[in-house]
């Protein structure tokens, strides 16, 4: 069932999630569905992902903050 999509920003996040399961599938040559790991290897995956986007969350605010100083100059 495709159905038309309405929100740009979500019609983008749908996309990118479709362009993030080609590069996997191109990667590991298989999809999430029929990935052999278990349930412990997805937790640990999972933390991985989420601790980099702490990093990543991190970054970015470092350069907010630098941007806010250098326009108090």
């Amino acid at each position: 069932m495709i159905k038309k999509i309405k929100d740009p920003i979500i019609k983008k996040v749908i996309n990118k999630i479709i362009g993030r399961s080609e590069v996997g599938f191109k990667k590991y040559g298989t999809t999430l569905k029929d990935d052999p790991a278990d349930f412990d290897s997805w937790l640990n995956h999972l933390q991985e992902e989420l601790m980099d986007a702490v990093n990543y969350i991190e970054r970015a605010r470092f350069e907010l903050k630098e941007k806010k100083c250098n326009c108090d100059e």
